[in-house]
């Protein structure tokens, strides 16, 4: 028998393209479907929170700033990093959510497939969200999308890792940048995904991962003065909660979108369509004279 003992994987929050434990100096216990201790993870604080959303902010210009196709690029990019620790996604997955290793693979496939579905949506969502609007003068007066600002999200509690990538990539494709609050029960995936975005040319601060409790980090996040989107996604199951974060989210007019689930359960394996891309979306006009 081997005495050799195994190196324990110390998982760490992603802010501004950095691992920082949190600086509460705080973790909780992380179980399986079972029970079974699986590992500690950061129990980020407000502060935590704090950092992140300025960190999101320093990293919009530029993300907001570069080609649809650039973008469209790096997304692409992070589904053939995931592609490549597929195994690994697999059974943080299956331990997380209880899944049967074949399920929980499909469960990866399917959020590889959505990080490359948004990917392509990338220097095509203006064709569907502008237009070019008559008018009754010598003028062009066109309308094109333009990205909110930084976003807030709570992640999906039940879909560790497909659900939360069915949040991250439609509002980062369109040039946002975001700040992931993790499902709570189930942050691992969400975690290691971090890592994956470190290495997948993705500009430090675009996404920043967050683990801890919803209820903890959701109303700083919703009240932040610099936050100007929030999804509401993680908190379904709790009408409350989601009252006192729209009651929170309105103080600077944010715009919130609400959960889209039954009985606090949302299907993330359905067609996900063009909802949230357009969720955190402005519209810019532009009147021109025109030549003659």
């Amino acid at each position: 028998m081997s005495d050799r003992l195994s190196v324990l994987k110390t998982y760490k929050l992603y802010v501004g393209g950095k691992f920082p434990r949190s600086e509460s100096g705080r973790v909780y216990e992380v179980t399986d479907a079972k029970g079974k201790w699986l590992a500690n993870a950061p129990l980020s604080s407000r502060k935590d929170a704090r950092d992140a959303v300025v960190a999101a902010r320093k990293a919009f210009g530029g993300w907001s700033g570069a080609t649809a196709y650039n973008r469209g690029q790096i997304l692409y990019r992070v589904a053939e990093m995931l592609e490549g620790r597929r195994e690994q996604f697999a059974a943080e997955v299956a331990e997380a959510e209880g899944l049967s290793k074949a399920k929980a693979a499909a469960q990866v496939d399917a959020a590889v497939d959505r990080w490359v579905w948004y990917a392509g949506w990338s220097d095509k969502v203006a064709q569907i969200a502008g237009s070019a609007n008559p008018v009754a003068g010598p003028y062009f007066n066109l309308s094109s999308p333009e990205p909110t600002g930084v976003v807030a999200v709570l992640a999906p509690q039940e879909s560790s890792f497909l659900g939360l990538v069915s949040v991250i990539a439609p509002a980062i494709v369109t040039g946002n940048t975001v700040v992931v609050v993790t499902s709570e029960k189930a942050p691992l995936p969400a975690l290691s995904l971090g890592e994956v975005l470190a290495t997948s040319d993705l500009p430090g601060g675009v996404v920043n991962v967050l683990s801890g409790r919803v209820n903890e980090l959701g109303g700083p996040l919703a009240a932040h003065q610099d936050v100007n989107a929030i999804d509401l996604a993680g908190a379904a199951a709790d009408a409350e909660l989601v009252k006192a974060l729209e009651t929170a989210a309105a103080d600077n007019l944010k715009r919130v979108l609400r959960p889209q689930a039954v009985d606090g359960v949302a299907d993330w394996t359905a067609d996900p369509g063009t909802e949230r891309m357009l969720a955190f979306l402005e519209t810019k006009t532009v009147w021109h004279p025109m030549g003659v």
